[in-house]
């Protein structure tokens, strides 16, 4: 499907609510608003491919994803997240299960797989672990104890000021208690086999930091969302911004390429429309920024008021993520003649989780602090169709944005012999590392392409390239301006800085800025079996002042 671009929008449309951004936490919110209350709804995307990290690019006969590389419980049709796909692509977005074995572990040189189902799971570390029955129950109950109480702590946000003053720290603090810890710490407090605990932190990079900077409420959302294994959308990951279109265009909204937001307009405090990047302003009622907290605050906003600057400080407070190296790469084979079962590899050269990001950051040279290989052509059942005879692979790890800062403010395509060479440098090795862990792909690729953190910052409008928003540190989850609502009236927040990041993440982050804006608990709708699920389709009233009430 082809998406509007931005010199063919009309000059007098008028718009219930624009969406700065359009990944998937923007698309969601957007969806909503229109398929709960008709609202029309303007998304505006700077890149010349809407969906954020969901988007996918091509190069000579291949494809890649850039940010889903797999999503967990949306296999279970009677799973939230599910229903929530279901309801914002109107059931057109098809998801196949990736093998039973969705992650394989190197630590060192020994190997473990990540079996799918929770007691499998848990079986399978008593294999490798027979001594450390007890810490593995433990670890087990902890990650459940954590993901029972998150609702409440998403609930906080999505409810008014005046409520949330009053009961917030009753919502919040169940989760908080865990969220607080590092995950480090609640591991060392169950076992003292480093081993074991590299394996149980192994999956760190779906959220960016090593065991001893994360809070464990991070971590065990991520741990228990993939207890039941992964999943990758049927047709690659464009088809998540393709099949949300048609139900935003439904009530007359468009989601618009190439529309670069210059800033938003903000009269006697409050955001009366965006101003594009060739002066043309666009107004609407509500507007709605995807662009991450931090770009929010510090770039679209030109206020300068008391109240914004102490939100400013606020998420200023909490770090930005990590930045990362890609090696996209394609070999003119399938991926079942290679052999590829789809399954992801996670290398780390030492139980030390901390002490390889450590070693790893202070020097290019040193091995990668940790490795993740992807293979989405044996992941998506249509890839052959598309493609055939060729299959995709990516070789992930995390980079330091100050290994490329000297580069800062050059042009993408036009950096110097330098930048290349440092390139080439680190392609060679992550080809070396691929093939070493995947042999079958030794002598195989035909192509490869890197992307540094200086490419996302290009194509993401991150700052310093990082991938996952602000850091999930155990400061982040107490900052309270990390929620809908703004001190600018009729400016509101979505995305994965809301609460977690990640595919998930940042769709639960577009469910709960919905929800605050129509004044209704969705989660309630999507937490109903599907037999009963009602959606309401009378639209709502437009209120130009931040709303009172909320059925929470």
């Amino acid at each position: 499907m082809s998406f509007t671009q931005y010199k063919q929008l009309p000059i007098d449309d008028s718009w219930d609510a624009i969406v700065v951004g359009s990944g998937i936490g923007g698309l969601t919110t957007a969806a909503l608003l229109s398929g709960y209350a008709g609202q029309k709804v303007l998304v505006l995307e700077r890149h010349y491919i809407p969906g954020g990290y969901t988007h996918v690019f091509r190069r000579d006969g291949y494809e890649w994803d850039v940010g889903v590389h797999y999503v967990g419980e949306i296999h279970d049709r009677e799973s939230p997240l599910r229903r929530i796909f279901d309801r914002i692509t109107n059931g057109q977005l098809e998801w196949a299960r990736m093998p039973d074995v969705y992650d394989r572990v190197v630590i060192g040189d020994r190997t473990y797989d990540l079996d799918s189902g929770v007691e499998r799971y848990r079986a399978r570390l008593k294999e490798y672990f027979p001594q450390e029955s007890t810490a593995i129950d433990g670890y087990i109950s902890a990650v459940q104890s954590v993901c029972s109480k998150i609702d409440l702590f998403s609930m906080e946000k999505a409810i008014p000021g005046p409520i949330a003053f009053l009961i917030g720290g009753f919502l919040r603090r169940p989760f908080l208690h865990w969220a607080n810890r590092t995950t480090l710490d609640v591991l060392r407090g169950l076992t003292s086999n480093k081993e074991l605990l590299a394996l149980l932190a192994a999956q760190w990079g779906d959220y960016g930091l090593p065991p001893a900077k994360s809070s464990f409420g991070m971590h065990a959302i991520v741990a228990n969302h993939y207890f039941e294994g992964g999943n990758y959308p049927v047709g690659g990951a464009s088809r998540i911004a393709e099949t949300i279109a048609p139900v935003i265009e439904k009530s007359g909204g468009r989601i618009v390429a190439n529309a670069e937001v210059s800033n938003i307009v903000v009269h006697e405090n409050k955001a009366v429309g965006v101003r594009m990047a060739d002066g043309r302003e666009i107004r609407a009622r509500t507007i709605i920024s995807d662009a991450g907290a931090r770009r929010t605050f510090d770039d679209l906003l030109i206020e300068a008021s008391s109240s914004v600057e102490k939100t400013r400080e606020a998420i200023h407070s909490i770090p930005l993520s990590v930045a990362h190296i890609c090696l996209y790469a394609g070999a003119r084979e399938t991926a079942s003649k290679l052999g590829l079962s789809g399954t992801n590899i996670w290398v780390h050269p030492t139980p030390d989780l901390d002490a390889n990001v450590q070693r790893s950051e202070s020097d290019p040279s040193a091995p990668f602090s940790a490795l993740y290989f992807s293979f989405p052509s044996a992941k998506d059942p249509d890839f052959e169709r598309r493609h055939p005879g060729r299959s995709t692979i990516e070789a992930v790890t995390l980079a330091p944005y100050a290994w490329f800062e000297q580069w800062e403010g050059t042009e993408w395509k036009r950096r110097d012999d330098e930048y290349r060479a440092f390139k080439s440098d680190l392609s060679a090795r992550l080809q070396t590392a691929l093939e070493q862990y995947v042999p079958a792909l030794a002598g195989k690729i035909d192509y490869t392409e890197l992307s540094t953190p200086l490419t996302t910052q290009h194509f993401m409008s991150y700052r310093r390239g990082e991938i996952y928003g602000l850091s999930a540190t155990p400061e982040r989850f107490q900052v309270r301006s990390l929620r809908p609502r703004t001190p600018i009236r009729n400016l509101y927040l979505t995305g994965q800085d809301i609460v977690t990041p990640g595919v998930a993440g940042a769709t639960y982050g577009g469910l709960i800025t919905a929800s605050y804006l129509l004044r209704r608990n969705l989660a309630a709708d999507f937490s109903k079996p599907a037999t009963k699920l009602k959606i309401a389709t009378r639209p709502l009233q437009h209120h130009t002042t931040e709303p009172q009430s909320a059925a929470v």
